[in-house]
C-alpha cells in the first residue's frame, strides 16, 4: 500500500490522515509548527509521523495538500519541486479570500477564468495535481453515513494519477466523477461557495453533492 505524505496541520490535514490510517496506510504530516499535531497524534493521529513539509513530500508516494488556498503556493515552494516531482498530489486546496461571505457566498481571489489548481499546476510542473476533497467538510470526508453514496468531482491531466485517487475515493465512501482535465477545476472549485451556502445561511452543514445519471 503507497505511503501518504500529508502537507499541513488544519483540520482537513488531520481528517484525512486519519482516515488513510484507518485504512491501513503509512501516514507523515508535515507542519510548520508540530504542537499544533501533539493532541492529534495521541487520539486519531496514532500510528502517524510528524515532520516537516519536505519530510512529508519525500515521504508520500501520494502527496495531500491540504493548506489554506492563500498559502498553497508558498507551501509548494517551501517543499521544493524535486521531492513533488512524477508524484500525485492530491489538492484539496479552494481560493477563499480573506474577506467575509455575502449573504452566505464566500469569495474567492481567483476567477472563473483560471483556477488555484491551475495556478499550483503551473507551479510545479513535473507533479501530477488532482483536485479532489475540496466540496465538502472536512467531517465527510471519510466514509460518511449519507443516505446513498455521494459524489466526489475530481479533474487533473493525468489519468493514471486519477485513477490512483479514484481508488482513495472509493475507501472512503465516495464514488469518483472524473470530469477532466485541470482546466475543469475552474468549475469545481466554486462547489465549495455552493456547499458552505447552507452553512453560512442556516447553519446547515451535514450534506454533500451526488452526481445523478440515467
Amino acid at each position: 500500500m503507497k505511503k501518504i505524505g500529508i502537507i499541513g496541520s488544519g483540520v482537513v490535514a488531520k481528517a484525512l490522515g486519519a482516515g488513510f490510517l484507518k485504512h491501513g496506510y503509512q501516514v507523515t504530516l508535515g507542519t510548520r509548527d508540530a504542537s499544533k499535531l501533539v493532541e492529534w497524534q495521541l487520539g486519531e493521529g496514532v500510528g502517524a509521523q510528524i515532520g516537516s513539509f519536505a519530510d512529508a513530500a519525500k515521504f508520500g508516494d501520494i502527496v495531500v495538500l491540504a493548506v489554506k488556498g492563500t498559502a498553497a503556493k508558498n507551501a509548494l515552494e517551501i517543499v521544493g519541486a524535486e521531492n513533488l516531482a512524477n508524484k500525485t498530489i492530491i489538492d484539496t486546496t479552494n481560493p477563499i479570500a480573506d474577506a467575509p461571505p455575502t449573504n452566505g457566498v464566500l469569495k474567492f481571489f481567483t476567477n472563473l477564468d483560471k483556477s488555484l489548481m491551475e495556478e499550483l499546476q503551473e507551479t510545479v510542473p513535473e507533479a501530477n495535481f488532482v483536485k479532489a476533497f475540496s466540496s465538502v467538510g472536512n467531517a465527510f470526508m471519510v466514509n460518511p453515513t449519507f443516505e446513498s453514496k455521494p459524489t466526489m468531482f475530481i479533474c487533473g491531466n493525468s489519468e493514471e494519477a486519477k485513477k490512483e485517487v479514484s481508488v482513495i475515493i472509493d475507501q472512503f465512501g465516495w464514488e469518483s466523477a472524473d470530469f477532466g482535465m485541470i482546466e475543469s477545476a475552474r468549475a469545481i472549485e466554486p462547489l465549495c461557495m455552493l456547499w458552505c451556502i447552507p452553512g453560512f445561511r442556516s447553519n446547515q452543514w451535514a450534506h454533500a453533492f451526488k452526481l445523478l445519471k440515467l
